[in-house]
């Protein structure tokens, strides 16, 4: 199995909708290392994350993360460890309908 180490996905989030940041491709397996999360904004905001395996219809039991609050100018960096298989899906957003949020997820993909 080779392993390809890169950035997996890149978003700037402007509202609350939820949206894909990655799907691991088919026949692939996925190692999430690191989740960056950026607010461009002056003003405080929030962020959801969510891994719906199979690429499941969201529903409560996939959020990771729910209304994490983060300061505004500020970033935090997630490191996760976590693996995904083919067709799984991370998906993210901002807390609000003017979010300035930039997320950067950082892995490798295994074939």
């Amino acid at each position: 199995m080779a392993s390809s180490y890169k950035v997996l996905g890149q978003l700037d989030i402007t509202s609350s909708t939820l949206t894909t940041l990655y799907t691991c491709p088919a026949s692939t397996e996925a190692v999430l290392s690191t989740l960056i999360v950026a607010n461009r904004s002056s003003s405080a905001d929030t962020f959801r994350i969510a891994l719906r395996t199979d690429g499941d219809a969201i529903s409560d039991k996939h959020y990771l993360a729910y209304d994490v609050p983060l300061a505004a100018n500020d970033s935090t960096t997630l490191t996760l460890g976590m693996t995904m298989q083919a067709t799984d899906v991370m998906s993210v957003a901002g807390g609000g309908t003017a979010s300035e949020l930039s997320f950067n997820l950082f892995g490798a993909e295994v074939v």
